[in-house]
């Protein structure tokens, strides 16, 4: 039988489609949460969806801001910001982006259960002018505001509305919606298989209004916890991609030949909180007082944890100590203030006598042991260093699964944290770390509730001033403020590791964000 040349054309093109279609597997040492970009501000869970969702304001390769689902954005008065839309857009369904999804959005990151209300907390009003022109008015000057909003994604409001998804997903009190399982985006690739803690599938979204730079049409991600089990698994070729590399593989992957190992400074800050509000703590053998009131006891600590040797042993150099919030390349770092307090065990054990607990006393620690590296790892070594100085550390080492939905509901004494600036300004940690926790969404991940008036208030300083000199100098003082309260203990900035098949190309960024549009499998 011979085949009419119209049919063998077409024959081969789809021949060739199929040969020239690419898959990319990819493994982490934990799950995306959730499909639902406002119930975590985690960033795993924003980097993961940010292949499927898309905010007004982007990101380049360098993390500049550049246009996404606005073209362009004005200040026609200090609390105005008009944002023109992208015309032409449409979500994964074939529903038209406009700008009622836009006032949707803001107001969908502002409800109860919502992770994103920092984001939003200093809008006031956003304001429809047509279908592709918003306004957004913020309650006082806020030249940040595309920044911030850098990593708020735009659901579609009738898509939320028929699948009952109207408010975000909980993951403080187990609250699921359509949105944890299925999702509706503008972005270069849709959601085609959703299995928690198993896989999750997304294929290349064919009517996506942008250039997808690389040839990624299929990507499958694999949560995989055991560190030996994912390096295996890039070995023998049954994933194209990992992250994070297990810091004592690095040099045997690079010495199989056909690895390639991606390493770089993170953005990411490593921090201990205590809880400083409740006049007992829940976790501890101190009844009728909290001990971490003291701001004698938080120091001691601090100067009980050996950080060196955190560094060189559980991080293996792929750390750096920091006495600061920030990293370096955030806007406001201040190495002049970068100084630790010295380890110290005799000085801590003095300090803790001081305050009236000379024999130590008891706590429970909160710890991930699959979201931060070598995160468990980290927590018994500090565990082993409070233990030198009487303090006994009940350590509750546990996924990010069930990690996370506990210590954000603060139902923690002591935790570790890692925080990175979505906004790469410090204020983002202000306001959302160090500031007292209000009802707007400012210290929504002050989980201790630390608190200080004096900090407050330079914090909304910070937000509105222009000048960067005078407004450098603010964050400089809250942070020495912060330092001298030990409102938190810094421990260090750790380094990204990447592993990939030396057939892949990718892109990676300070903030660990791994953008699939980027990517290229020859």
């Amino acid at each position: 039988m011979k085949l009419r040349p119209t049919v063998l054309a077409l024959a081969l093109a789809v021949a060739c489609g199929t040969a020239m279609a690419k898959t990319l597997r990819v493994a982490n040492q934990g799950d995306a949460m959730s499909m639902d970009p406002h119930s975590l501000n985690e960033s795993l869970q924003l980097s993961f969806t940010a292949n499927i969702y898309e905010p007004l304001v982007g990101r380049d390769k360098k993390l500049g801001l550049v246009p996404a689902l606005a073209t362009s954005w004005s200040q026609p008065s200090p609390t105005v910001w008009r944002f023109e839309l992208r015309q032409g857009v449409k979500f994964h369904d074939g529903t038209p982006f406009t700008a009622d999804d836009v006032a949707f959005t803001f107001q969908r990151a502002a409800a109860d259960g919502s992770d994103m209300k920092s984001y939003v907390s200093q809008v006031k009003e956003v304001r429809k002018v047509s279908d592709h022109v918003v306004e957004i008015e913020t309650q006082a000057p806020f030249p940040i505001l595309p920044d911030v909003i850098s990593q708020l994604y735009i659901m579609s409001k009738k898509w939320c509305e028929e699948n009952k998804a109207e408010r975000p997903v909980d993951r403080r009190k187990g609250v699921e919606n359509t949105a944890s399982f299925k999702a509706n985006g503008t972005g270069p690739y849709r959601l085609k298989e959703r299995q928690p803690n198993t896989r999750t599938v997304l294929v290349r979204n064919p009517d996506y209004w942008g250039q997808i730079e690389g040839n990624v049409d299929e990507v499958i991600f694999t949560p995989i916890g055991n560190d030996a089990t994912r390096v295996a698994a890039l070995l023998s070729g049954e994933i194209d991609v990992m992250e994070p590399v297990p810091l004592q593989d690095i040099g045997r992957l690079k010495a199989s030949g056909n690895i390639n190992v991606l390493q770089g400074p993170e953005l990411r800050t490593i921090f201990l909180g205590m809880d400083q509000k409740r006049d007992e703590l829940l976790f501890s053998n101190v009844k009728g007082k909290n001990p971490f009131k003291d701001r004698r006891v938080r120091q001691a600590f601090y100067q009980a944890i050996d950080i060196e040797t955190i560094r060189t042993r559980v991080m293996r150099g792929a750390a750096t100590p920091t006495a600061l919030m920030v990293a370096p390349g955030i806007k406001g770092f201040a190495p002049e203030l970068n100084k630790r307090y010295p380890y110290d065990p005799e000085s801590a054990k003095k300090l803790l006598a001081e305050a009236g607990y000379p024999n130590g006393f008891e706590v429970a620690m909160n710890c991930p042991n699959d979201r931060y590296v070598n995160d468990g790892e980290i927590c018994q070594a500090i565990a082993a260093n409070l233990a030198r100085i009487g303090v006994k550390i009940n350590l509750q080492a546990e996924t990010k699964v069930t990690y996370f939905p506990k210590i954000l509901s603060r139902n923690t004494s002591f935790y570790m944290l890692g925080w990175t600036p979505s906004t790469y300004d410090s204020h983002n940690v202000l306001t959302s770390i160090m500031a007292t926790p209000n009802d707007a969404g400012q210290g929504q991940f002050n989980l201790g509730w630390y608190s200080n008036p004096k900090v407050d208030e330079l914090t909304l300083k910070v937000q509105s001033e222009t000048d960067q000199a005078k407004r450098d100098e603010m964050i400089r003082e809250a942070f020495r403020i912060h330092h001298e309260d030990v409102g938190h203990i810094p421990l260090h900035q750790q380094a990204l590791a990447w592993a990939a098949k030396k057939n892949i190309e990718l892109v990676q960024l300070p903030d660990n964000f791994m953008y699939f549009k980027w990517v290229t499998v020859k």
